[in-house]
């Protein structure tokens, strides 16, 4: 039951930090990436995974960031009116302005996604709990019966009106010819349903209540734990069952109340994904799922290029995550 560090970060605390989470060094560097030889907790289902992203707050106020340039340039009292309800009724064009840049079709699958898929192709996963809303777990194929998106996404619509539901093609329709989309019932502003701020999250998300309990690992990927009450979630397993994070910094309670049975893998989240994948013997097949689903996502880009010049724009451009 070995917890093993992996680094990137210096100085004395990070290192302290490191000691605390293994009993296995590294001798080329005390802070270097090291993996057990071999993952046996990855074998027996079921395996709930904890997947996060930048949340809104995030987005809004970090000045190094595309996304802050992109909101300093609308009429915004604030950056973060933009995620807010009341702002949004008051003025909803800055949003759906907004929203072009978020467009799921910018971004593709990247090896991480895929290895989720993997999980799932496998019976391994129990249930894959998101805060991403840019969709691209469904994308990868994930069923979404497998996903708990804690902040929702830009796959479904509701009119803010008389709360019919649109599916998501209908509303991005109208964004990329740079309308507000409307309700074709009552002519409501109709929103994607991603959560704002002072929404609650999902009925879906109390689905934790059941998953946590008889899962026999948890996978942690990608996410600050920030943001409550998603990140409450790592505490939610049993203290027996393992905790496995691959993230570019050691957060949350794994940094705060390390377990004896945590493993942590500090670094760039796709090269730790790739390593994972590596020791347990799935690179041909992540290879073959890979080659596999790109050729469809061609194909569907193919079909919307097509449905998006029918409506006298062109198709946004695919920039690979």
């Amino acid at each position: 039951n070995q917890s093993l560090p992996a680094g990137g970060g210096h100085g004395r605390g990070r290192h302290q930090h490191a000691q605390r989470h293994s009993r296995l060094q590294v001798p080329k560097h005390p802070c270097a990436p090291a993996w057990p030889p071999s993952c046996p907790w990855l074998a027996p289902p079921p395996c709930s995974l904890l997947k996060g992203s930048a949340p809104f707050t995030s987005l809004c106020r970090s000045p190094g960031t595309g996304y802050y340039s992109t909101l300093q340039s609308y009429d915004l009292p604030y950056p973060e009116a933009i995620f807010e309800l009341s702002f949004f009724f008051h003025n909803p064009k800055p949003f759906f302005t907004f929203a072009k840049e978020l467009y799921p079709g910018n971004y593709r699958p990247n090896t991480a996604h895929y290895f989720l898929r993997l999980l799932h192709d496998k019976g391994l996963l129990l249930r894959l709990y998101t805060q991403n809303i840019d969709g691209l777990e469904r994308a990868s194929g994930i069923p979404a019966s497998k996903l708990v998106e804690a902040h929702g996404s830009f796959a479904s619509a509701t009119c803010t009106v008389c709360r019919r539901p649109f599916p998501g093609e209908d509303f991005w329709a109208d964004v990329m010819v740079d309308s507000v989309p409307r309700c074709r019932v009552c002519a409501g502003v109709v929103k994607p349903d991603i959560v704002f701020f002072g929404e609650p999250l999902p009925p879906r998300f109390l689905l934790h209540l059941a998953d946590f309990p008889v899962a026999d690992l948890l996978l942690i990927l990608g996410t600050s734990l920030e943001v409550e009450p998603f990140a409450s979630l790592s505490e939610a397993v049993r203290s027996s069952v393992p905790r496995l994070l691959i993230n570019r910094d050691l957060v949350g309670t794994l940094a705060r109340h390390p377990r004896g049975r945590d493993v942590v893998q500090l670094g760039d989240l796709v090269h730790g994904v790739k390593r994972l994948v590596e020791l347990l013997g799935w690179t041909e097949e992540m290879q073959d799922l890979i080659q596999q689903e790109t050729g469809k996502v061609r194909i569907a880009e193919q079909s919307q290029e097509g449905r998006f010049l029918c409506c006298g724009v062109g198709p946004p451009g695919m920039e690979p995550q």
